[in-house]
């Protein structure tokens, strides 16, 4: 992990470059500190005004599971001269094998690698790795191609258990199986919901868990650190309302560091990688999932840490390091809650109302809207942040400020 090299301005031959592949919320914020560092950003969607779009120096509208269309777009970037250039995928739905194509044969830097982003693009690649070759403690599961799998897999596992499709996110596709005439319901869901349409999904055995946490792992230039562990609830398999930090005991939380340390260390590169845990009663932790990039729960950092989680990722790809105590922790100000703001209808160029209501009402708070140019339900357009000294009170705080908001 050595130091990266100078910076120079954007729009040069010296300048360093951040390709986002992805430009949403969690892009946008990315894009925003790389601004801040000096870096030339440039943002690729599947549709155009996506939210990094709207403060990057250039945009490119890409479907980015098209092999042709991805390798003529960073042919196209590769060929505009630059001091470095790094491809930041900052999603799941991606042709890798693009990636790992180029960076074999043309030295692309791809963060944190190729490799990463391709194992982590579906959940077979990632769940193999943990389970079968780290030997991680995991959920029990079996990969299916047919709803008959999937029946065999629903009797062998036992219900309750979760049907996910191999590649999507922020719960589409996503069901609980209370028993096993509930398996046809949710093979067409997870055949229609996932992000590339049709495909093998994974049956998970039920973990009775006591909580669940997101930890924040940043592998940088001066080793690896961690943020405090971060709580979220979840409606629908998504993301509502995350705060940090979510109490451990001392014994749980270095188990959790070292589940994560081994996880990331597999994976390689640099950068901010959200690992997802389970911790039961007992203290046992369970590898869940892993994003080699910023996690929608991590959202909280922006009012939590002075280095949020979109800071210290774009310090550690551009091969800074980040600080940390004695122990490995990042500092954090203080605690704190998000909630996020949802769409209820289908809207074109959405307007969100209630923004003085909720500044008023709380001044200590703070909203960050993403800019999307549609909504559609169920989709996230904000959050809410605040901070407190305790973390209930900031919890319902953010709630209070984000149910002010509306979207029209």
């Amino acid at each position: 992990m050595s130091l990266s090299p100078a910076f120079g301005p954007p729009l040069t031959s010296t300048a360093v470059r951040l390709v986002l592949l992805g430009s949403g919320e969690l892009g946008r914020e990315v894009a925003i500190e790389a601004l801040r560092l000096g870096c030339e950003v440039v943002a690729v969607d599947r549709y155009d005004d996506a939210p990094a779009m709207q403060v990057a120096h250039r945009r490119h509208v890409c479907a980015m599971t098209d092999p042709v269309q991805l390798r003529w777009l960073l042919d196209e970037e590769r060929a505009r001269p630059c001091a470095r250039m790094l491809i930041v995928p900052e999603l799941e739905a991606i042709a890798t094998d693009v990636l790992v194509e180029l960076e074999a044969a043309h030295g692309l830097h791809v963060v944190p690698t190729a490799r990463a982003a391709q194992l982590t693009m579906d959940r077979e690649g990632i769940r193999r790795l943990a389970a079968e070759e780290l030997d991680l403690p995991t959920s029990p599961y079996r990969f299916c191609d047919s709803l008959a799998e999937a029946e065999a897999a629903v009797a062998a596992l036992g219900a309750p258990c979760v049907m996910k499709p191999v590649m999507s996110s922020s719960g589409k596709g996503q069901s609980v199986i209370t028993g096993l005439p509930d398996t046809a319901r949710a093979w067409d869901y997870a055949q229609s919901a996932g992000r590339t349409g049709a495909g093998r999904v994974i049956v998970e055995g039920f973990i009775h868990f006591a909580y669940e946490i997101t930890l924040l792992t940043v592998r940088h230039a001066g080793g690896t650190a961690f943020c405090q562990p971060i709580g979220h609830l979840q409606k629908d398999g998504d993301y509502r309302e995350s705060w940090q930090p979510h109490p451990m005991a001392a014994g749980a939380l270095a188990d959790a560091q070292r589940v994560a340390g081994v996880i990331t260390d597999a994976l390689g590169g640099t950068g901010i990688f959200g690992v997802e845990l389970f911790v039961t009663a007992g203290g046992e932790i369970i590898f869940s999932e892993v994003s080699p990039r910023p996690h929608d729960t991590g959202m909280v950092t922006m009012i939590t840490q002075q280095l949020s989680e979109f800071a210290l990722h774009a310090r550690a790809i551009l091969g800074l390091s980040v600080p940390a105590d004695a122990h490995g922790m990042v500092p954090m100000l203080c605690a704190g809650a998000s909630a996020v703001v949802l769409s209820q209808q289908e809207y074109e160029a959405p307007v969100i109302e209630g923004m003085a209501a909720a500044l008023t009402a709380d001044p200590a708070v703070v909203v960050r809207l993403f800019g999307k140019p549609d909504a559609r339900p169920g989709r996230r357009m904000g959050v809410a942040l605040a901070a407190d000294e305790d973390v209930e009170r900031a919890r319902d705080r953010a709630a209070a400020a984000a149910a002010q908001l509306s979207v029209r």
